[in-house]
């Protein structure tokens, strides 16, 4: 009853249209008692993880159970952190999970094309039921609900919904303050700390502030990088190649545990005089020896479109799922080694990263409009 008033006299947000969370609430009532997935990314980010937390709180109000999961990693040390200090539960996929228990499957913070449940989902049934993202739209699901906005994170949109009494929020609730925590810090990560911020997020972000643990964000934002991230970022440095203020460095081959250093290396790239973007990529080994090529764009130029960028470089797989994407200022590609993957011993494992790393600077300096026979190593 006191969901359905608050539900009732929903108010007008600054930071979403009194519409969409309206249309949220009406539609979670229809599946009142339910089951659900929230899907997120293979490798989470702080974005996912408190917009995961959010949609749960919110969904709890509607007598729906749900449960975050995400097939992959968690790595970075902030991410690590962020899960733990805040008591935020994931699910880790593993091999013999039930998939047919869920009634239908959440995706937030992405559209079904960096998560490799999709394809599990519906495999075993599981509805495509609502999508919450804030980058470029794609067409992996197709959801009943689907509320995709530009802004610059997707936790921006679920304070929104917060903000306009789908949960209202007590100073004195313990689970609040994680949440608003939780969301604070998937607005500064995803902003690059509220740098590339818009009016929505940073209103989103002045409403949190009331209700944010400001030490545990601190603790959550200050975890010094390990040995092996500053060993990719020295590699990184060390590779590193510009040309048309681009710095592109291959790094090699990676543990599937170290992944999210790779976005980390870039992030530093970034920071050198005159460089506008930055690409860091490698070879990302699996446990079972899967290999993927990853990697990650960074850039400050406003006029390049990673998502643009990164889907006409690497093109789509044969089902038409696009191998990269991104949003305003960030973007990652994952591409599949097939039949190459599995590492041997010798020349073989040299000459396959010689000519991955070739083609993926030829395809970035052809993208760019520049002969990669002009590209310039810093000394």
């Amino acid at each position: 009853m006191e969901q359905q008033q608050s539900v009732a006299s929903l108010v007008a947000s600054n930071a979403v249209p009194r519409s969409m969370a309206e249309k949220l609430a009406s539609f979670l009532q229809l599946h009142r008692g339910e089951h659900h997935i929230i899907a997120i990314q293979n490798f989470p980010d702080p974005d996912a993880i408190s917009s995961g937390f959010a949609h749960l709180l919110i969904s709890r109000g509607f007598g729906i159970e749900c449960e975050i999961v995400y097939d992959g990693i968690i790595s970075h040390q902030q991410n690590i952190a962020l899960t733990k200090l805040l008591e935020i539960d994931l699910t880790r996929y593993q091999s013999g999970f039930d998939f047919k228990r869920f009634d239908g499957a959440v995706f937030i913070d992405n559209q079904g094309t960096t998560t490799s449940l999709t394809e599990r989902l519906h495999e075993a049934g599981v509805k495509d039921l609502i999508v919450v993202d804030h980058h470029e739209k794609q067409y992996a699901v197709s959801p009943e609900f689907c509320d995709i906005q530009k802004v610059g994170a997707t936790a921006t949109i679920y304070t929104g919904y917060l903000q306009a009494g789908l949960v209202s929020f007590e100073r004195t609730n313990k689970t609040h303050v994680r949440c608003a925590t939780a969301l604070m810090h998937g607005i500064i990560t995803e902003t690059s700390n509220l740098l590339r911020a818009g009016e929505e997020d940073f209103y989103a972000a002045a409403y949190l502030s009331s209700f944010t643990d400001q030490g545990l964000l601190s603790d959550i934002m200050n975890q010094a990088r390990s040995k092996k991230v500053m060993s990719v970022i020295q590699k990184a440095l060390e590779n590193r190649v510009v040309q048309n203020n681009v710095s592109v460095a291959g790094i090699g081959y990676l543990r599937a545990e170290d992944r999210d250093a790779i976005p980390q290396a870039a992030d530093f790239l970034l920071t050198e005089e005159n460089v506008h973007t930055a690409i860091v990529y490698g070879i990302v080994i699996d446990a079972d020896k899967t290999e993927m090529l990853v990697g990650s764009l960074r850039t400050s130029k406003i006029t390049l479109d990673p998502d643009h960028f990164l889907k006409e470089s690497f093109g789509r797989d044969a089902a038409g799922r696009y191998f990269g994407g991104g949003r305003h200022d960030a973007g990652g590609f994952t591409v599949p080694l097939g039949f190459l993957s599995g590492t041997l011993e010798g020349d073989f494992t040299y000459k396959k990263w010689e000519i991955f790393d070739a083609q993926v600077k030829q395809k970035v300096f052809e993208k760019l409009g520049a002969d990669d026979k002009e590209m310039v190593k810093p000394a």
